[in-house]
């Protein structure tokens, strides 16, 4: 499959991409990740390796639809949850002995 990234063209299939990342280790993922093989890679990780370019030069978006076209698992990043009100440190203690705090 002909693709774009960071404005060069690349021919990529699926087995080239399984060759290009058999016994890279994986990176911690803490954001986009591509599932390939039975690993979990950060998407930067991926493209690093299969366009030999620095992460700088291209975006996230642009190797996940590249891989998502491949059939490669894509996950994005997850959404935030709504922010809680924090419990005061009363209500604290007493969730922890398990008492329903006085309000």
């Amino acid at each position: 499959m002909r693709c774009v990234i960071a404005r060069f063209p690349f021919e990529l299939t699926r087995s080239g991409v399984l060759d290009s990342m058999k016994g890279v280790k994986p990176e911690e993922v803490v954001g986009e990740s591509v599932t390939i093989g039975r690993r979990t890679y950060p998407v930067k990780q991926v493209g690093e390796v299969i366009t030999r370019q620095d992460r700088r030069d291209f975006s996230a978006d642009e190797v996940l639809r590249a891989m998502t076209k491949l059939g490669f698992t894509c996950r994005s990043l997850p959404r935030a949850a709504a922010p809680t009100r924090a419990l005061s440190p009363l209500q604290h203690a007493s969730a922890m002995l398990g008492v329903p705090a006085a309000v």
